[in-house]
């Protein structure tokens, strides 16, 4: 008798389901139906859900740890069930979240040196960086 692979209402049959059952099924099927969104900001893109924490590019000096920020280019929102894809970003959507901290990342040493020509130049550059908790997805 051929055993039901306990996957089958929620993902296709074949090497998925059995990859999935092989890794455990809870978390990796949470993770899957998980809502999620992606969103654009500082010229990149992020994967976020809610609950998470994103370091994202320098958003201005006005916010400060605490402050509520809200991201309103969103490009796909996936809620397990259905998914909303933008062309480019979904009109109304929003994602919202609040600063946990701001700083600046490790120094970058950036050096010139050509040979023989006496040409050596050392400059350092410190990006900064905020890191923003998720609270939802609207």
């Amino acid at each position: 008798m051929k055993k039901l692979c306990p996957l089958r209402p929620f993902l296709c049959r074949g090497a998925i389901c059995k990859i999935l059952i092989f890794l455990g099924v809870s978390g990796i099927l949470y993770e899957l139906m998980k809502e999620f969104a992606v969103i654009k900001t500082g010229g990149k893109q992020y994967k976020v859900s809610a609950g998470d924490t994103v370091t994202v590019e320098k958003l201005s000096d006005e916010h400060k740890e605490g402050d509520k920020v809200t991201f309103g280019e969103v490009l796909l929102i996936d809620g397990g069930k259905e998914s909303k894809l933008g062309t480019p970003a979904i009109s109304g959507a929003k994602v919202n979240g609040t600063v946990a901290s701001v700083g600046r990342a490790r120094k970058v040493t950036v050096i010139r040196y050509k040979a023989k020509s006496r040409y050596f130049k050392k400059r350092g550059h410190r990006q900064p960086f905020v890191k923003v908790k998720i609270n939802s997805i609207a």
